[in-house]
């Protein structure tokens, strides 16, 4: 019996606990729900916003294209006449000269033919004159009727032929000395050399396909710049139209390790050839390459120069937006400090920046800090770009609530 009722006298004091605990957690969940309410009413604070001015500026447009390096000058070292190779008198991989001796050919031979001809000159040269005595002799006796006045002609003629004997021989005599000349392959243009393809002992002969080895001019060095057809056509009529101010077009050059060549090249505006299969554009630029950096056959990165916009405005790229279509935006804050959507033509890249052509004018303030925050129509605070301060994010509004 006294169980029990210790039992009940404990029930019913749980039960008063919690009737009497019940209205205090109601009322502290009223409060809690009254000033949050109370804190949902309270005004906003003004974003900020940093802006720059629109200005007006000489813009100097470029563009990066694919582009293949060749060597200014090529020429294939061949025989010009037939023997055996008795000597390589170069280095492979040097810098040689033009006119500098590269092969000797066995000479023996080409040197007998000379002498033969030298020796055929002279006997031409000494029937030459025993003849010219002759016709003059003849030429009085006939006169005189010594002789008939044909045997006088015949004599005349001897001496012509013996002349004409006289100038075969002497052009024998060139041609044996050329061919001896032959017999020491030297270099046709200065530049540096490869490897060679004949060694000591090889025949080689003036009608075989292999050249014995290849002498590439280095300095200056070409880049063949490809670009499609559509580009070049739209910066021409950019240039005609005023809208680029054409010039000397630079030529930067990117190696293939991203590294940029420290000398600039110029475009051969005369070197311009049309793929008729995929009508690419192929233009020709001149690097000067004194330390021999640049080898033919590297693919490059030509940044190249397309001429000035005499009144261009650059903006930072990401004050820019697009939408889905590509078209471009950006946020302009009015003269009431409301934010404006304004459409703008931005279409070619200045290194951070966007050129934009057309949707806005000189004085504008375009939004280029705080725009995660901010939206069309918006009423904010402009400060310049740069200036914006830091206690604008949400930690600094949290400790200002705080407080």
């Amino acid at each position: 019996m006294e169980r029990s009722r210790f039992r009940e006298r404990l029930s019913l004091s749980s039960t008063n606990r919690f009737v009497f605990a019940l209205p205090i957690v109601v009322a502290s969940a009223l409060a809690l729900s009254a000033c949050g309410s109370a804190d949902a009413q309270k005004e906003k604070p003004t974003p900020v916003v940093g802006v720059m001015v629109a200005r007006t500026e000489p813009v100097e447009l470029t563009t990066e294209l694919s582009g293949r390096t060749e060597a200014s000058e090529i020429a294939e070292v061949r025989p010009q006449v037939a023997g055996l190779v008795t000597a390589r008198l170069f280095q492979e991989g040097s810098f040689v000269r033009a006119g500098q001796p590269l092969y000797q050919i066995d000479s023996r031979l080409y040197a007998a033919s000379q002498a033969q001809a030298s020796a055929s000159l002279a006997a031409a040269q000494a029937t030459v004159e025993a003849n010219r005595l002759k016709a003059e002799r003849f030429a009085l006796l006939a006169e005189q009727g010594g002789v008939s006045r044909q045997e006088a002609a015949d004599a005349r003629a001897a001496y012509n032929q013996s002349r004409a004997a006289v100038g075969q021989a002497r052009a024998a005599l060139s041609s044996a000395q050329v061919n001896l000349g032959f017999t020491r392959v030297t270099s046709p243009i200065s530049g540096r050399i490869g490897i060679s393809m004949v060694t000591k002992g090889a025949l080689v002969t003036n009608a075989q396909a292999t050249p014995m080895a290849k002498v590439q001019r280095l300095d200056p060095m070409y880049v063949n710049i490809k670009q499609s057809g559509a580009d070049f056509i739209a910066l021409r009529r950019a240039i005609e139209s005023g809208k680029l101010v054409a010039g000397a077009a630079p030529v930067t050059v990117i190696l293939p390790d991203g590294s940029t060549y420290p000398v600039a090249g110029k475009l051969n505006p005369a070197d311009i050839d049309v793929d008729p299969e995929t009508g690419t554009i192929t233009v020709r630029a001149v690097v000067p390459n004194p330390k021999g950096d640049l080898l033919p056959g590297l693919f490059v990165r030509a940044r190249v120069g397309q001429g000035t916009v005499p009144n261009g405005i650059l903006v930072p790229q990401a004050a820019v937006s697009r939408d889905p279509r590509g078209r471009a935006s950006v946020l302009v804050a009015n003269a009431k400090d409301e934010l404006e959507k304004r459409d703008v033509v931005a279409d070619n890249p200045v290194g951070q920046n966007w050129l934009v052509t057309s949707g806005l004018k000189p004085g504008d303030r375009v939004v280029v800090e705080g725009l995660i925050s901010a939206r069309e129509g918006q009423k904010v605070k402009v400060v310049p770009a740069g200036s914006k301060p830091e206690a604008q994010g949400p930690a600094a509004s949290e400790k200002s609530g705080g407080n």
